[in-house]
């Protein structure tokens, strides 16, 4: 994420999600949208809408009525942001577990298997036997 180093919440990317989907929106579709989607009140959506927009996620034309929202991401952009910001947060020996479950638990076309497949191939010949964790610095023993 270059300029939006901020993170996203659920709601927010509720939010977002739609913006994405229809390229933009207006505040009127966003409350019609999640008013049916979640039960929000519109006081709980313009919250939502100004803080993406406090965050940096959202721009608007100007409009004093009907104001329009686009998104100033692209969704995939900030899908991998979230995405790698997490896994770098995380143990790095325990991470291949995790993603192998998120795997396991998420819908995939057969062509991101395909894609994911041969990821794998090239990462296997220069990837090392074991990962060490990281998680306190190499002499550990220290702080017991």
């Amino acid at each position: 994420m270059k300029t939006n180093e901020k993170t996203m919440t659920a709601s927010e990317w509720e939010v977002m999600r739609i913006i994405w989907t229809l390229g933009e929106a207006t505040s009127r579709q966003l409350i019609r949208i999640l008013g049916q989607k979640n039960k929000w009140s519109p006081s709980t959506v313009k919250t939502l809408i100004t803080r993406l927009q406090t965050k940096g996620y959202l721009a608007d034309n100007g409009a004093t009525r009907d104001r329009l929202f686009t998104p100033t991401i692209p969704e995939i952009e900030a899908m991998t942001a979230t995405l790698t910001h997490t896994v770098q947060s995380m143990c790095a020996m325990c991470v291949g577990r995790s993603l192998i479950a998120v795997i396991d638990d998420t819908p995939l076309s057969q062509q991101d298997i395909t894609n994911l497949q041969q990821l794998l191939r090239d990462k296997q010949s220069h990837a090392p036997q074991s990962i060490a964790c990281d998680c306190m610095p190499t002499h550990g023993e220290d702080f017991k």
